[in-house]
């Protein structure tokens, strides 16, 4: 599997993923990513060089933001002076699942934070979904706090303020990885 950078032309695979994921996740009685995400904002993250496509030949397996900016209103000025980088929108395809994709799409994250010299990666998850939560825990993040106060990007009550990092470091997470070096973080030892 080869990840590479998304390009504008992701977008409605981008879309048609969380839609995806909205649906399974309904079945397991949640309301994660219920509202719609706005397409230009997705765009937005794509131009910026922050989304990641994970692809099994023509197949689009899974995909994941790792950006240097954080969220406003989730991370103290405190936490904000340690580099750290921000997994986003986490999203394999169902017929991929239990293959443990994400987890390796998260070693891999931590290993490109890891080389833009992040001491941490760090993630929200939604608040109400425990299921999420611990599947991050069992994946070597340690929870920090729960903001519930704010408003979340697309609109609407802050929704997904369960805050967990982990230490970035080297992995082996066995993806070919044609994406450029990562730009250094402006603070990074």
């Amino acid at each position: 599997m080869i990840i590479t950078l998304a390009e504008p032309h992701d977008v409605s695979k981008l879309l048609a993923f969380r839609e995806e994921a909205a649906a399974w996740l309904r079945g397991l009685g949640s309301d994660q990513w219920s509202r719609p995400y706005p397409a230009d904002k997705l765009l937005a993250t794509i131009e910026a060089g922050t989304v990641f496509m994970l692809r099994d030949g023509h197949t689009t397996v899974g995909t994941i933001t790792l950006t240097p900016d954080a969220e406003d209103g989730l991370w103290t000025e405190e936490e904000l002076t340690e580099p750290a980088m921000f997994v986003n929108k986490l999203t394999v395809a169902r017929e991929y699942a239990g293959q443990n994709i994400g987890g390796r799409l998260l070693d891999w994250a931590g290993e490109r934070a890891y080389r833009a010299g992040a001491l941490w990666v760090r993630l929200d998850a939604w608040t109400t979904n425990e299921g999420l939560q611990r599947y991050y825990i069992a994946q070597g993040f340690a929870h920090v706090r729960t903001v519930r106060e704010g408003t979340a990007v697309n609109g609407g009550p802050r929704v997904s303020g369960w805050l967990a990092q982990r230490p970035a470091r080297p992995a082996d997470h066995g993806f070919t990885d044609h994406t450029p070096a990562p730009a250094r973080l402006p603070f990074a030892a």
